[in-house]
């Protein structure tokens, strides 16, 4: 039969493959049960390791040969890893909620679709969450490539004894939306979040220049508004938009096509090095001339290469800043420790916030 139709045994063919595939992710899934075995054995309670993950991720992408993309390979791995660790420990995450919000499929993206997410109203009680044990691991974001930083979630550092664990980067589509009562001829409103709102600028000023512009206090807030409104739209992502069942009637309206947010990870415990790393630290530096100089002559000399620097005004005296800095490497690499080092001498205070893998995907 085969023979005379060759759909059919490429058919016969794949079904074998995918047995294949189940045995393999089964025997994997034991295994993972057996290392959870001898951790508990062992006295270690940490489940979940960041740099082993990412580690393991990075391999994947490194030996894949095609057809399928580095990325896309990556994220069915993280998806059986996800639901491995789900056998020894779900990990509980806390976001920067409602559900359907950019950080809540930032969370996904890192943890995987078994992770249980655990919605905040707010930054600074993901930080208590985790802080409290409610929550194994938080997700906020920090930076977005459009509007610049996140100062709550920099604030939030300030007073916080947690660690940055992870980073994850995710490229930020923006969506025009309606409900099921709405006329997209008679919309005099659009919900969403004011970063949002600013991102979409130029083509609000285009396509709506008249409509009211209502900052909320997340995209998926906005599209829970427009459900049961006749004259309302939200800006949001793909998440929000299926989640409460909304049309989409414009999509990809952000400004500029390279809109990404950065998220971080936050959790209660030190990484270790993963062979490729960044570090953040936040620094206060004493009021005299040439202390910018001073803050960055040791990443010149030591040769490490600083990603992102912020300043942000001190709670402890009035004209005075902290300034958060990020750079590649670890804390543990030579080169990072004689950064810290010199600026400890240098600088009215230093805080390491973590070092912890970079994005992988």
């Amino acid at each position: 039969m085969s023979d005379d139709n060759p759909l059919l045994g490429l058919r016969d063919k794949i079904d074998a493959l995918d047995l294949q595939i189940m045995h393999r992710i089964s025997e994997r899934a034991r295994c993972a049960q057996q290392v959870a075995e001898v951790k508990k054995d062992q006295g270690d309670k940490a489940y979940y390791k960041p740099e082993r993950e990412a580690q393991v991720l990075r391999h994947i992408m490194d030996r894949n040969t095609g057809p399928l993309g580095n990325e896309d390979m990556a994220r069915l791995f993280r998806q059986i890893m996800s639901s491995c660790l789900a056998l020894e420990q779900p990990i509980k995450v806390a976001f920067l909620g409602p559900e359907g919000t950019f950080t809540q499929e930032a969370a996904l993206k890192h943890f995987g679709d078994a992770a249980i997410s655990v919605p905040q109203s707010a930054i600074d009680e993901v930080f208590r969450e985790v802080l409290a044990g409610s929550c194994h691991y938080g997700v906020v974001p920090v930076e977005n490539s459009t509007e610049g930083v996140i100062s709550h979630t920099l604030d939030s550092f300030m007073d916080s004894s947690l660690k940055i664990c992870g980073e994850v980067e995710l490229r930020i589509h923006q969506h025009f939306m309606i409900g099921p009562s709405t006329n997209k001829d008679n919309i005099t409103r659009v919900y969403s979040h004011s970063q949002s709102l600013a991102q979409c600028r130029q083509w609000l000023n285009s396509n709506f220049p008249n409509i009211e512009r209502v900052a909320v206090s997340s995209n998926a807030e906005a599209a829970k508004r427009v459900q049961g409104e006749w004259n309302s739209a939200a800006i949001a992502g793909d998440m929000s938009c299926k989640l409460y069942g909304l049309e989409k009637i414009w999509d990809k309206i952000e400004d500029r096509p390279d809109n990404s947010t950065r998220f971080l990870i936050i959790g209660t415990g030190d990484v270790p090095p993963s062979g490729d790393d960044r570090t953040s630290i936040v620094v206060s530096v004493q009021n005299k001339p040439g202390a910018l100089y001073d803050l960055l002559e040791p990443f010149r000399r030591n040769n490490v290469d600083m990603t992102r620097l912020e300043s942000r005004p001190s709670r402890n005296s009035k004209w005075s800043y902290v300034f958060f800095i990020d750079f590649a490497g670890h804390i543990e690499d030579a080169p990072v420790a004689a950064v810290i080092e010199q600026l400890t001498a240098e600088v009215a205070d230093l805080k390491v916030l973590g070092s912890y893998p970079r994005a992988v995907i």
